[in-house]
């Protein structure tokens, strides 16, 4: 595809106003929102008048007149459509890890000890599987690592009280189909727990209809929230009054400002609040679901996830053309592939330097270490475009050609990769 005929398509696209939502540094070639969503163009102003305004001017007033502790349930209800959940049914707090340890430690309740294996994959979000050790040896039970995705069924055995997936694979870019694996698992006794932080605001989701037992993320991928924005938990109804969740803070509490001494927990998914609401950074995910709300009005996620889809595919033939001895790691059918394309290139070539590379000219994707090393692009498509496309395979493809990745500049690994 070249620059002509991406601009065709660009122009014929029906999201393309969602683009103008956003602010994007000029001659930058943003495909890393799966990893930090771009700021949207409304947040900074919207963020300045929870400063100036809310917490300046309202003081302590504004946890009533600007409605801060309502905005945990509020933004859960904004966000559950996108979920296929209902609203009342997901809560954002807290951090994805948090979270996870929440459901984790619920989930091995509801099996009331007589099962103690978390069941995941090896190529799993490492946070994911460290939270899920903590728990186990809480538990006194066991973590058992899938090598490949094929390996899960025979897994799910009458030990196994969990299993525990991230929908799309932070790695590879493969999404796993949530119902039959969660049909799976519980045809085997077990529970169903599911990290969305690769899916939700860029592929679709239907918790209620996978019959899903609990599911967590984060909101500063695809959903734009900002750096470390407040993740969002979803438990299914069928699970309300079972179990309490381990973190029993005040705001979890039926009447916290009763101020009771004794903890007794809320009904439904408020148990799963703990402390105090971030306001500032919740203000911000608030905005950025303003977007979604645009997006709506032009198809949802229908249409997004067409798009997506084209630019991915797209992505994918470019690279096979222009990169020679790229290996692709994200699946080329539909079905089994999230918002991102992720491949590896040959032994003697440092992707890590590659990466640093099409920073330095504008291109900014992302490096994951392992076996293989791959590079990793996200695709937004609430904002990208075939454009991007075009332009960040023509820049790759330029510099592998002239090998200007080999340069200390570009070698030398920074902390963050």
């Amino acid at each position: 595809m070249n620059l002509d005929d991406a601009k065709r398509l660009d122009a014929a696209d029906p999201l393309r106003s969602l683009r103008d939502l956003f602010t994007l540094p000029e001659g930058i070639t943003y495909l890393d929102g799966n990893s930090l969503g771009a700021l949207p163009r409304a947040t900074p102003e919207r963020i300045r008048r929870a400063v100036e305004q809310e917490w300046g001017q309202g003081l302590i007033k504004s946890w009533n007149t600007a409605g801060w502790i309502d905005l945990p349930r509020r933004l859960g209800d904004r966000l559950a459509p996108w979920l296929g959940a209902r609203p009342g049914e997901v809560l954002v707090a807290d951090s994805t890890s948090i979270n996870l340890y929440k459901v984790l430690h619920a989930a091995l309740q509801l099996q009331q000890g007589q099962r103690r294996v978390i069941v995941s994959e090896r190529s799993n979000f490492p946070t994911d599987n460290y939270i899920a050790q903590s728990v186990v040896r809480a538990h006194g039970g066991e973590l058992i690592l899938a090598e490949s995705p094929e390996e899960i069924p025979p897994l799910l055995d009458e030990r196994c009280a969990v299993l525990m997936l991230t929908h799309v694979n932070y790695r590879s870019g493969r999404m796993h189909d949530m119902g039959l694996l969660t049909r799976w698992a519980h045809q085997a006794g077990a529970l169903a727990v599911w990290d969305l932080a690769h899916s939700a605001g860029a592929v679709p989701i239907d918790l209620l209809g996978s019959a899903a037992d609990f599911a967590i993320g984060c909101g500063y991928k695809y959903l734009n929230g900002g750096p470390g924005a407040p993740a969002f938990v979803w438990m299914h109804p069928r699970h309300e009054g079972q179990v309490w969740q381990p973190l029993t803070g005040w705001l979890g509490h039926a009447n916290p400002f009763d101020f009771d001494s004794d903890y007794q927990p809320a009904p439904g998914i408020q148990q799963y609040q703990c402390g105090t609401p971030p306001v500032l950074s919740m203000t911000g995910l608030d905005t950025a679901l303003d977007v979604f709300d645009a997006a709506q009005k032009l198809g949802g996620i229908k249409a997004l996830r067409n798009k997506s889809l084209a630019l991915t595919e797209a992505f994918i033939g470019g690279v096979e053309e222009r990169v020679p001895g790229a290996a692709i790691a994200t699946p080329r059918e539909a079905a089994l592939r999230g918002s991102q394309v992720s491949f590896s290139l040959p032994r003697d070539v440092d992707g890590y330097a590659v990466m640093q590379a099409l920073i330095h000219q504008g291109v900014i994707g992302d490096f994951r270490a392992g076996d293989p090393e791959l590079l990793r692009f996200g695709f937004a498509p609430l904002y990208n475009g075939f454009a991007d496309v075009a332009r960040a395979v023509d820049v790759m493809g330029d510099i592998l050609d002239k090998r200007s990745w080999d340069a200390p500049e570009f070698t030398n690994r920074n902390k963050v990769t």
